[in-house]
């Protein structure tokens, strides 16, 4: 138990920690746009919550329409540079890029042998 103590310690000391910590970004964002992240990035849009990250121009559009994930992530590193919630919203990107394809590719394969 002291060793717990003494770890916790230092955690805080040094302020080293796996928090889910919202800068700007609320948190009702950073858990929807891990199922829908173009709809939350409509939402928060439309509620002002982007405006603090000055995404202007053709080419956030562009990546709110394309890859709404990868502005997800620019969007988290530029609120909270590295964090838990960075790292949770890339692994997600990641499997879903993974396995994307594979599904349709099964899918289409199907409806051929029929």
């Amino acid at each position: 138990m002291a060793l717990a103590a003494v770890i916790w310690q230092q955690v805080v000391e040094h302020g080293f920690g796996l928090e889910l910590v919202s800068h700007r970004l609320p948190f009702w964002f950073l858990v929807f746009a891990l199922f829908l992240p173009r709809v939350s990035l409509a939402v928060a849009w439309l509620q002002g919550v982007l405006v603090p990250f000055h995404l202007m121009g053709l080419i956030p559009l562009l990546f709110a329409i394309i890859l709404p994930r990868a502005l997800v992530l620019y969007l988290i590193y530029l609120d909270q540079g590295l964090s838990l919630w960075f790292v949770i919203h890339l692994a997600v990107a990641v499997l879903v890029w993974a396995g994307g394809g594979r599904t349709y590719r099964r899918r289409r394969d199907w409806e051929r042998s029929r």
